[in-house]
């Protein structure tokens, strides 16, 4: 390493922890204004000219969220349609009548699972509230569970979002890392997926056996009251529709999606059919098709209305504005910290030590995760101080993503929206949310980097 190597990396370091500063102190600024302000001193320090750090700001920028927002602000499309429709309810309502109480939080995670893939976490957890209240009192009333019924319940759904969230597309955290890293979709999905299904259940049910009988949490009536559709007086409720419908809408963008990871699997580069497979595969033209799908099937064949569905589509994408702008700002840090030869600084330091790439990714986005509350924030920083090591030949560049995306997830404190919104929702004390979410989601995250570690001594998918 040179003189120059450690300077920039002294530069990157301070950088970080300026953005920490900026975001957790008593300042509090905005994530996007400190991801701003931060890419500008970073590259000012480093010595690069005005003019290119200004386009190195905004090609960023502009170039994470045309990988990354598109594909978002669809998503979030399909999950309202799909609530709307009574789909989620419909999926999760059916697997519930065919499952005993030992069974349930099996039932739930596998429930959250299916809804998890197109949604992101709070919002997957807002449309399953419902459910979960129903069959906690239930549950309650049977006095079949000993401790609180609503974890009991609870738990599984919140692993599962969570895992879903921060490991498989087309979630925008290891979409982000994907772009960054320009790496392989398919592959990342099917690593992700294979990386969830452990977490889920050491984190969900196994866990949620074990914490629920030590806490007594009980929402609210008037909350469970707030959640409950059938509290709403008068609200007509729609006829779901059938299981089959439910699941292939929900699940129509990721089957394209795998679709093009097993043509690129079986046939040649150059067929015909991997090029199809890869243009309905890619991550906007397959969400896209999932909401023309969805609102087809369950809104116009159903006697929607289309002004009723242009405003359902429009306040679904307001909620993730905030999204968005930290993706932007994140892209913004990224391209400048590339820029400015960090990455070339950090290939140097990587080589003096046996400390392997995919750890490191794991730590990095889970300090800045912890640190700053925002997965997204963590995820961007990692795959962008990362984003070097992916023309190493021996890496597995899949794995760095999804490494990256497990750490993000790892103790969701009470800088993290969710962390608030799970213990508003259930009516948790601080110590009790901790006990859950926080704990939930470390269990993930930890349990994905071992799945990651176990995955990269076989041959890659790709």
């Amino acid at each position: 390493m040179s003189a120059s190597d450690i300077q920039l990396l002294l530069t990157a370091f301070g950088g970080v922890v300026f953005l920490v500063v900026l975001i957790v102190s008593r300042i509090r600024l905005h994530p996007l204004l400190a991801l701003i302000i931060t890419s500008i001193t970073v590259g000012l320090l480093t010595g690069m000219p005005t003019d290119k750090l200004i386009k190195s700001i905004e090609s960023g920028a502009g170039n994470t969220l045309g990988a990354v927002g598109l594909v978002v602000a669809l998503g979030a499309m399909l999950g309202k349609i799909l609530a709307d429709s009574g789909v989620t309810e419909s999926i999760a309502d059916i697997i519930i009548r065919k499952t005993s109480t030992r069974m349930l939080p099996w039932a739930m995670a596998g429930a959250a699972f299916v809804i998890g893939i197109p949604m992101f976490f709070e919002v997957g957890l807002v449309v399953l509230l419902p459910l979960i209240f129903s069959v906690a009192r239930k549950l309650e009333a049977t006095s079949a569970v000993r401790g609180s019924a609503y974890v009991y319940v609870g738990v599984p759904v919140i692993a599962a979002l969570a895992a879903m969230h921060g490991m498989v597309p087309p979630h925008p955290g290891p979409l982000t890392a994907i772009a960054s890293l320009n790496t392989n979709i398919g592959a990342t999905m099917l690593y992700g997926f294979i990386a969830a299904i452990p977490a889920i259940v050491l984190g969900g049910p196994i866990y949620g056996a074990f914490i629920a009988p030590r806490l007594t949490v009980k929402p609210d009536d008037a909350l469970i009251n707030q959640y409950s559709p059938a509290a709403v007086e008068g609200q007509v409720v729609k006829t779901p529709p059938g299981l089959g419908i439910s699941l292939l809408t929900a699940l129509l963008p990721a089957l394209l999606m795998l679709v093009n990871a097993i043509a690129e699997l079986v046939f040649a580069k150059d067929s015909a059919i991997v090029r199809i497979a890869g243009f309905l595969g890619d991550p906007v033209i397959a969400m896209l098709i999932g909401v023309l799908f969805a609102a087809s099937l369950l809104v116009f064949a159903r006697g929607g209305v289309s002004e009723e569905l242009r405003n359902s589509m429009s306040a679904s994408v307001k909620p993730i504005a905030n999204v968005l702008l930290i993706i932007a700002g994140g892209g913004a840090f990224q391209h400048v910290l590339t820029d400015a030869k960090v990455g070339d600084a950090i290939v140097h330091l990587s080589q003096q030590f046996a400390l392997s790439p995919l750890i490191l990714g794991w730590i990095i986005s889970m300090l800045l995760s912890v640190s700053t509350g925002s997965a997204t924030v963590g995820i961007v920083g990692a795959s962008g101080l990362l984003a070097p090591l992916a023309g190493i030949e021996a890496l597995n560049v899949p794995l760095l993503a999804l490494s990256i995306g497990c750490g993000s997830l790892f103790f969701n404190y009470a800088n993290h929206a969710g962390f608030w919104l799970v213990k508003e929702s259930f009516g948790m004390s601080m110590g009790e949310a901790t006990a859950t979410i926080s704990v939930i989601q470390s269990i993930v995250s930890v349990v994905g980097l071992i799945m990651v570690l176990l995955m990269n001594l076989l041959p890659p998918l790709m």
